[in-house]
């Protein structure tokens, strides 16, 4: 039999349907401390944990461990890639702990509008200081998500009743799929200027820490209630603290950089503070646990392994064309304008990457949307999909077309509500190193997707390139590496320039002006 150590206080119902399953004993203790647990139970081969820190020395200390089940979402205290040395596959339980998430906010602007808090505290002294607590309705108010996977869904969906309106901000979210859902879907910036209220459901990544800043900040109504029941670097605290007082801003907080005792850096800025409550229900402790059961049961029995969030390069595939696959649709991304809402994406594997694409695809999904990481799996990235309302189709490919390891991404998003852009590339691997072979009609590119580049697409004329080459110049910016094919009617030019560090995107907007272009675009790879 397979043991299980749970060192956590996670419903029964986890210990009870792997025992029923007859082929796993089951050890819950949430009484010892975990590392003294650990070291006891050193045959241990899975391990389900909450917000239990999972470190190298943890796992070193169980050497027959080979899966770690997190119930719940986040998987930040677990060392993944310790993990993924060790040969130990980590699973997370997404959408387990949504509705109580979603709850949660709905409880923290009511709590804030009526002002409960204090009330309650200063009646139960005796005061009655009715015409000091004054307080909001929500009903009608202008509600912004920012963030609309599952918790943000939910959201929209509980707050429907107070009658509110949503905006939406989510880069992969179709206007359709918003639509139907309740919502409008907006661009971040218009979220935070029209909003009433924003509630923040973003992770937290390279991508997304501190990126509720000053800029964003500075556009909230005077008034407005900002929500965080994410993760807690996505918000600029310094930004925050400059501009909350003389704005009049409300913030509601749960999450923080520890989940642990001790001073929280937003004490002087939070209106509401709790400890983490989102995943503390008896519900969601439930459903997390019964999912890190039959997860568990589905991997062993069935060689399921949709919500492993570590799993390294199959075997057989070299590494750099999953780096490629990820490089192409960061520049599809970059081309249509960074977070346009997408509406299609279309993939072609060509030679031995066939057997491979649904593991691309993740990587693609993952390039396109700041809220999918690119550990996680196909089923995953379909069901991701599915939720924002993208469609996906992977086409039969021609091996007599001679692309050999290649493969191309296409990316169709709205530009606004009646009007699309579609944008093809296409890679391969040369000599262990990755090269765009075709943006568009622009072909044979051969151009390294590394470091900082510059695009302009043209009406072809003479001097357009010496006017990008001066401009950078003045700048400060060298051309390392230049492409400059015409498209096939010979009439439009690409100027495709690796450059000597990254470039200002205002600084592209200016030399697009300079030249007449019909595109511009920076990309940072």
């Amino acid at each position: 039999m397979k043991k299980v150590l749970i060192p956590t206080k996670l419903d029964t119902i986890a210990r009870e349907t792997l025992t029923n399953h007859g082929g796993y004993e089951v050890v819950q203790d949430y009484s010892t401390e975990f590392s003294a647990l650990a070291a006891q139970h050193p045959n241990a081969y899975a391990l389900i944990v909450r917000s239990e820190k999972v470190t190298p020395a943890i796992m070193d200390s169980m050497p027959s461990l080979k899966v770690i089940i997190r119930a719940g979402a986040g998987y930040n205290t677990i060392d993944t890639k310790y993990a993924r040395a060790k040969g130990i596959d980590v699973m997370n339980t997404p959408g387990a702990n949504a509705n109580a998430v979603a709850e949660e906010v709905v409880a923290l602007m009511l709590a804030d509008a009526r002002h409960i808090i204090p009330a309650d505290a200063t009646t139960r002294v005796g005061k009655w200081e009715k015409n000091k607590y004054m307080g909001k309705e929500i009903t009608g108010k202008t509600v912004g998500i920012v963030g609309f996977g599952a918790i943000g869904q939910l959201v929209a969906k509980r707050l429907s009743g107070f009658d509110v309106k949503v905006l939406a901000y989510d880069p992969f979210l179709s206007a359709e799929r918003a639509k139907d859902l309740g919502a409008e879907s907006a661009s971040l910036p218009e979220v935070f200027e029209r909003c009433d209220y924003v509630s923040l459901h973003m992770p937290e990544n390279e991508e997304t820490r501190g990126i509720i800043n000053k800029s964003l900040l500075a556009r909230m109504k005077n008034g407005a209630t900002l929500i965080n029941c994410a993760r807690s670097g996505i918000i600029n605290e310094a930004d925050l603290r400059e501009l909350k007082a003389d704005k009049g801003l409300r913030f509601l907080n749960d999450v923080y950089a520890k989940d642990a005792e001790g001073e929280k850096s937003v004490a002087d800025i939070a209106d509401i503070m709790l400890p983490h409550l989102g995943a503390s229900t008896n519900e969601a402790n439930y459903n997390a646990a019964a999912r890190s059961a039959t997860q568990l049961i589905g991997y062993d029995d069935k060689g399921i392994a949709s919500y492993v969030v570590n799993r390294d390069i199959p075997e057989g595939l070299d590494r750099a064309y999953s780096e490629l696959a990820f490089m192409l649709a960061h520049l599809c991304r970059s081309i249509a304008g960074g977070n346009k809402k997408m509406k299609l994406i279309e993939t072609s594997f060509y030679g031995n990457l066939k057997p491979y694409g649904d593991w691309l695809l993740v990587q693609i999904v993952a390039a396109l949307s700041d809220e999918f990481d690119r550990t996680q799996g196909y089923d995953a990235a379909l069901e991701y999909l599915k939720e924002m309302g993208v469609e996906y189709f992977n086409r039969e490919t021609d091996s007599n077309k001679g692309y050999e390891n290649s493969m191309t991404v296409d990316v169709t998003t709205s530009v606004d509500a009646a009007h699309f852009q579609r944008i093809s590339v296409r890679g391969t691997v040369t000599e262990g190193n990755m090269m765009i072979s075709r943006i568009n009609d622009f072909d044979k590119l051969y151009f390294e997707p590394v470091g900082a580049a510059a695009l302009f697409i043209y009406k072809d004329r003479p001097g357009v390139i010496g006017q990008i080459g001066n401009a950078l110049a003045e700048a400060g910016i060298n051309i390392d590496d230049m492409r400059n094919p015409h498209d096939p009617s010979g009439k439009t030019s690409l100027a495709l320039m690796k450059i000597s560090q990254e470039i200002d995107c205002a600084l592209v907007d200016s030399i697009a002006k300079k030249i007449d272009a019909l595109h511009a675009s920076c990309v940072n790879f």
